[in-house]
């Protein structure tokens, strides 16, 4: 077997880095010398590019990914004691806002095959008080954004894209046009964590509307609820985007296509080297979407997971689960609504599934090294 004498990580944010490195310390110099620290010109020339790239009219910028559904969800009025739908298998940021905002989180089950919002269960948990819906576009495909959307339609509903992991995937429509993921619903959100396929050196996160007057509510509410200095016509919160982490972005931005482009490669050589192995589930491609591949995710059956990965790591291979308890199980988000086995895909996808190492700095001889690792253990 190859061996690496090289750190492997789950996601190489160094030696990212080192090949931008000249225009990313240039992007940062040039913010500390402008001393335009907060709502500085970067920040509107950010929003700007990224808005061209997704071919929406609005992007708002703000704190984090978490802030930015939150600020959907205050933008479009929503009231305590409403239902938001959203998937079971996910990060805990999409139920979290529900709950901090007073609404009522409605968990469904997923595909399990895309890992992203099964339709015919959206269409059973609504109800006279839902009035929206929350598809996550999990590990770097989108969910089923025109079903759900003609749904939506026939029932009123808002519906908020969680984006955190799609940035850069398109979505294709059954007429055969494209758009970009984060674009199709009232409110499209994202993150800009680190380790997130555009991803800043700190905190950050954005949402998108084609919407003006949504935008000039969220806009205000992103700014204590202010469009005119010490005048609030909103009750707000307090979210921007660092000028710095703007253009670090600025830079990224350029490169993000490249950047998914590297992570389909990487890809391609995990489905080679597990195709049709009877214990390993590859990641199943939507046919609506493009997968970017924020996560590489397997299942595996009849596999002890734990001790995979404690046999990953002693060869120095980092290895992921995302995530290891539903929603409905977690102690915050316990509700006598839901029990242990109502959502048998997300129970077993909890039980069962393993990220690898995926970034843009994959070579071939990691991968082949993580590949055989695996391999060697899973017989």
């Amino acid at each position: 077997m190859t061996t690496i004498t090289r750190k492997i990580q789950m996601v190489d944010l160094a030696g990212q880095y080192n090949k931008i490195k000249t225009e990313i310390d240039n992007a940062i110099a040039s913010v500390i010398h402008s001393t335009a620290f907060i709502n500085g010109p970067e920040v509107k020339a950010f929003q700007a590019e990224l808005e061209k790239y997704l071919g929406v009219k609005h992007v708002i910028p703000c704190a984090n990914g978490t802030d930015a559904l939150q600020i959907a969800m205050m933008a479009l009025g929503l009231k305590p004691g409403d239902e938001v739908i959203t998937a079971n298998f996910t990060f805990v940021a999409t139920a979290e806002v529900i709950g901090l905002l007073g609404l009522t989180p409605v968990l469904v089950d997923v595909y399990p095959g895309t890992y992203t919002l099964n339709i015919d269960a959206v269409k059973k948990a609504i109800t006279p008080k839902t009035k929206a819906i929350v598809p996550v576009h999990l590990f770097g495909q989108c969910a089923e954004m025109e079903e759900l959307m003609k749904l939506a339609k026939e029932h009123n509903l808002y519906v908020i894209e969680d984006n955190a992991q799609a940035i850069g995937a398109d979505y294709k429509y059954s007429n055969g046009t494209f758009t970009k993921a984060g674009t199709l619903g009232h409110f499209g959100t994202t993150s800009f964590f680190p380790s997130k396929n555009l991803g800043g050196y700190g905190d950050g996160g954005a949402f998108f509307t084609n919407d003006d007057a949504l935008a000039k509510k969220a806009r205000s509410i992103t700014n204590h609820g202010s469009t005119v200095q010490y005048y609030h016509d909103d009750i707000g919160v307090n979210s921007r985007l660092d000028s710095i982490q703007a253009a670090i972005l600025r830079v990224k931005l350029r490169y993000l296509d490249e950047y998914c482009a590297a992570r389909q490669k990487a890809a391609a050589f995990y489905d080679k080297a597990f195709a049709n192995h009877p214990k390993i589930k590859t990641p199943e491609r939507s046919k609506q979407s493009t997968h970017v591949f924020h996560q590489y995710t397997l299942v595996f059956n009849n596999v002890d997971r734990n001790k995979l990965r404690e046999h990953l790591t002693t060869k120095g291979i980092p290895a992921m689960i995302y995530y290891p308890v539903p929603l409905h199980l977690q102690k915050a988000y316990r509700d006598p609504r839901y029990k242990e086995g109502d959502f048998p895909v997300t129970e077993a996808l909890c039980a069962s599934v393993l990220s690898l190492p995926i970034h843009t700095e994959l070579d071939d001889e990691t991968q082949k090294f993580i590949t055989d690792s695996v391999l060697e253990f899973v017989k």
